[in-house]
Formats: C-alpha cells, structure tokens, sequence
C-alpha cells in the first residue's frame, strides 16, 4: 500500500511538473516490483525474528528505498518519517536486538542526511544534527514499547487459545460424561427453568424424548418436591439433600434421592451481575436398593457355598433313606407324604449344586482342554433335546446359518448355557407364533455367534445393570445363579454373552424382544472335520414337525 502511494504521488508529480527528475518515480517502481517479489517468494512468512540477513529483503529494501527517495528528491517533500516503518516491523515481528538495530541504522541515516545537507549548503548543520537526534531518540523509545506490546499480545494471544482448547476440552469431556452419568442431572436457574438436563435425569423425569429443553419445573405438578428444594437452595444459598417420589397417572412411583448444589459467583465480575445456578443430581433409589440387596445376596452366597458343601451329604442320606423308607410304606396318605419328602430333598439338592458349580467354574476356569464343535451341529442337536422335554409348550423358529463352522467349546457346557438361555426365553415370551427364535450366524468379518431372542417385555434398567451379577434375581423363587454361570462358562472357553434389546422378523411383523447373544472366539477348521447341517436340521425338522406344527427350522447358506 506504501509503494502503491509513493508511485501514485510520483505519477502525480510527473504530470503536474514535466520537468521533474525521473530518477524518484524508478526507485517509487523498483521498490513496489520488489514488495510483490518479496511477498511472493516468502508465501506470507514470517522470517525468524533474530537478527539476521534474512531481513534484508524487507527491512533493508525499506532503509534503502526511503534513503534513495530522499536523496535524490529535489523538492520540500521530506520522506524520512518512512524511516519508522522498517523500525515498527522489526519491533513487531522480530526481537529487541533487531528492534535496537534497525533504529540505529535509521538514527544514523539521518544524521548521516544532517551532514549531508551541511555539507552541501556550507551553513551551520547543529540544528539538523539535533533534529536527528531527537528524531533518533523517539524511534527508540517507539520501538522498545512497541516491541513490548507486541509481545504481551502475542502472549495474550497465546493463553487465549490455550484457555480456548482447554475450554472445549472441558465442553466435549462434560458432554460426554453427562450424556453417559447413570444419574439424573438437572441445571436450574432462579427461574426455575431447567436449562440443560442429561437423557438419564429426562428420563427420571418422564420427559425423555417429550419435553425439549429448556422447560420450566413449575409446569407440571408432578415436579413440585424438585422446584420447592430448588426454591429452598436458592434462599437458604447452601446445599440441600431430600427424598422425593414423583408421580405420574397410571406409572409406578419413581423414588429419588435428590441433592442440589449452588454454582459459585464470579469474583471477577460484580456479584449482582452473575447469575447462579442450582445443579441437582437425582440418584433413583430403585437401583441404589437394587445395589445394594446385591451386594447383600453376593455376601450370602459366599457364604451359601460353604454351608451347601456340608448339607450336601446329609441330603443324599436322607434321600436315600427315604427310598429305602418308600418301599416299607403301604398306606397312600404316608406313601403322599414320602413323595413329598423325596421332592423336597431333590429340590435342595438341585440349589446345593447349583452354590456349588460356582465354585467349580472358577476352579476349572483355564484348565479345560482346548476342543472344537461344528456349531450348527451341537446348536441343533440342543435345541431337538431341549424341544422333546416338552413339543406342545417348546416351539421356536431354529436358524442355522453358520454352515462349515466350528467353535472352541465344551459341547457339554454348551449344552447348559443354551437350556438356560432357552427356559428363561421360555418363561417371559408371549406364546405367540415366532415368539422364540434361536440362530447362528457369521458375521462378515468372521465373527461366529448364537443368539437367543424372544418378545418379552423390556427389562427394567435396573435388573439389566445386574443380569449376569451372582444370586441378583428379580424373582424370589430363583436362585440368580443361571446367567452368572453362563457368562463364566463363556468367558472360560474366550466366548462372550451379551443383552441386547433388537427387533426381529415375525408373522406379525417387526416385534421388539430380548435377546441374549454368545459371540464365539474365531477357529480354524479342518477340512476333514467339517460338518454338514443340512441332513442334520432335515432329520429333526421332520421329528418335530408331527408333535408342534408351529416349529419352524430353517437352514440357510
């Protein structure tokens, strides 16, 4: 912009006075080609800030030019207020010696022009020589400030970007913990509006999805024990702690445990001016109980296993004793009461074995002896002993689509986690057509999986926490023992178990379910050893077809 005015008042000069020297609009043209050359050739970029020749082609070319302008114009015009341009570059971009050092080089020039002109006119030079100096003395303390300032902004640039990476850190990480913190938690304002809320405290609400933020806690009845310790938070100005149901017609009361806490005010800024927030976290007191009775069961049946160990002998001898006491007995009311006995025993010893083979899991885990199964095959065969227990009640839709695949896993232990998985899919799904499905499948990157599905209702958020946790059951005539064995006995052979609540395919078409799925360790078959299912599936499609016409068995490949 410099170069481009220069030449402009050049232009002008040489039009108004044709008699002017060219010599000022040559040098006015040299240096704006090498103000474009040198923007080009740097693309932009700033040298090092040392002293040093790099600077030559800015700073130098400036010194240079204002000094040729000078000297060669023969006018009143005086050029070397110029001279300060080169000095604030170097105090801006470079460093305080670069700084120094070109104000010497300009504070020299000019005392150099002050001889100069004493020379030439043969006058007294002194008040030349002073007006350099003092025009020497201000660019120096012009260029130490502004390197000063210079470098506190640059420094304050510096922390602000810092302050701004370190805030959106602090942003994306909050998100990310409220969105996935298991408690509620609500912003209030004085208002009492809430201004922001995670999907867990929406939920406890019962709003997830209905209500869009922000929304006011006085809207609802519902609310009212969140907006009256909101209330109480703000006058009082401490932190507040209480027990609230909320209420919603036709739902079962949701029980929380509600603490609040005041954000604290800027000392920055004037009290009055910053507004302060209430912060409140609801913990549902179902899953703080539901925690709890499990730590409590855990407790019990560490202690369970050692007392069934010593029960389990007595058992087998009254068992045995009552046989031997059955064969004695000819009355049908002591023959009733046998039978009773007998059941009973058989029933603890059932529970006594089932303390125990958590014991025996963990013993065994690592131990077992690497072997595979055709998948497709043992799942079949399975599932055929599992459906002849009971055809009329036992139909499912069977899937077997893992053709020529086998997994690493005992076939007997194999045979325990699907009869579990199966009985509970029995016991919660509606008994519709399709209700039940079983199927193996292979991903494409490899993964081998089995899962089990039924239309049950959606579990409670606080039973699905614990499903597979040891004697948790959310019904009192179970031991809570089945999934927790299932997960060990996968995890033994390098298989996983999972919950998933998906959507399948039925007659009735997309229906919502439960299911549980047990994702197998990749392995290698022979190809001596593979398995055909189709013959397989053929033979127990036609066994079940007479005794359950709802069952269906479908191979695919």
């Amino acid at each position: 912009m410099i170069a481009l005015t220069l030449l402009t008042l050049q232009v002008l000069g040489q039009a108004l006075n044709q008699s002017a020297p060219k010599l000022d609009l040559a040098v006015t043209l040299s240096y704006l080609v090498a103000t474009v050359l040198l923007r080009w050739w740097s693309h932009a970029a700033v040298p090092p800030p040392w002293a040093g020749p790099q600077w030559l082609p800015s700073i130098g070319v400036d010194l240079l030019a204002v000094c040729a302008l000078q000297v060669l114009h023969t006018g009143g015009l005086n050029f070397t207020p110029l001279l300060g341009l080169p000095i604030l570059m170097a105090a801006v971009l470079g460093s305080l010696t670069l700084a120094l050092g070109t104000t010497a080089a300009a504070t020299l020039l000019l005392l150099a022009w002050a001889w100069w002109l004493g020379v030439e006119s043969g006058s007294d030079a002194t008040p030349h020589y002073l007006q350099s100096a003092l025009t020497g003395t201000g660019y120096f303390v012009v260029g130490f400030l502004v390197h000063h300032l210079a470098a506190h902004l640059v420094r304050e640039q510096r922390l602000a970007q810092h302050s701004q990476q370190t805030a959106l850190m602090q942003s994306q990480v909050s998100a990310l913990v409220m969105q996935n913190l298991s408690d509620g938690v609500l912003v209030v304002d004085a208002a009492h509006t809430v201004r922001v809320a995670n999907p867990a405290g929406l939920q406890l609400l019962g709003t997830a999805g209905s209500t869009a933020l922000p929304f006011s806690l006085t809207q609802t009845e519902v609310w009212q024990p969140l907006l009256a310790l909101a209330r109480r938070t703000f006058e009082q100005s401490v932190p507040q702690a209480a027990d609230a149901s909320l209420l919603w017609l036709g739902h079962s009361p949701i029980s929380l445990h509600i603490r609040t806490w005041l954000t604290a005010p800027n000392a920055a800024t004037d009290e009055r001016s910053c507004e302060r927030l209430c912060v409140m976290f609801l913990h549902d007191l179902r899953e703080m109980e539901a925690r709890l009775r499990t730590e409590k069961l855990a407790a019990m049946g560490r202690m369970s296993a050692a007392v069934a160990h010593e029960i389990r002998n007595p058992l087998a001898a009254i068992v045995q004793a009552n046989a031997l006491l059955n064969d004695e007995l000819h009355t049908p009311a002591h023959k009733h009461l046998s039978d009773m006995v007998q059941k009973n025993a058989e029933r603890l010893i059932r529970i006594t074995e089932e303390i125990l083979n958590i014991a025996r899991v963990r013993h065994q885990t690592g131990r077992s002896s690497a072997s595979t199964v055709p998948l497709d095959e043992a799942v079949a065969h399975i599932w055929h002993d599992w459906h002849q227990h009971d055809p009329a009640q036992r139909a499912a839709q069977v899937s077997l689509n893992a053709v020529e695949t086998q997994v690493e896993f005992d076939p007997e232990h194999l045979r325990r986690v699907l009869f579990n998985l199966l009985d509970n899919a029995l016991r919660y799904r509606s008994g519709t057509p399709q209700s039940l499905q079983l199927a193996t499948g292979v991903t494409p990157s490899g993964q081998v999986s089995v899962q089990v599905w039924s239309d049950g209702a959606p579990m409670d958020q606080s039973v699905e926490r614990h499903l597979f946790e040891p004697f948790f059951s959310s019904e009192s005539r179970s031991s809570g023992l089945g999934l927790y064995i299932c997960r060990e006995l996968c995890e033994r052979h390098g298989a996983s178990i999972s919950y998933q609540r998906l959507t399948h395919q039925t007659e009735r078409g997309e229906i919502k379910g439960n299911a549980f799925s047990i994702h197998f360790r990749n392995v290698v078959c022979p190809s001596d050893k593979i398995f055909s299912a189709e013959a397989e599936a053929e033979k127990i499609s036609a066994q079940a077809a007479q005794p359950q016409p709802q069952h269906q068995l479908v191979q695919k490949r």
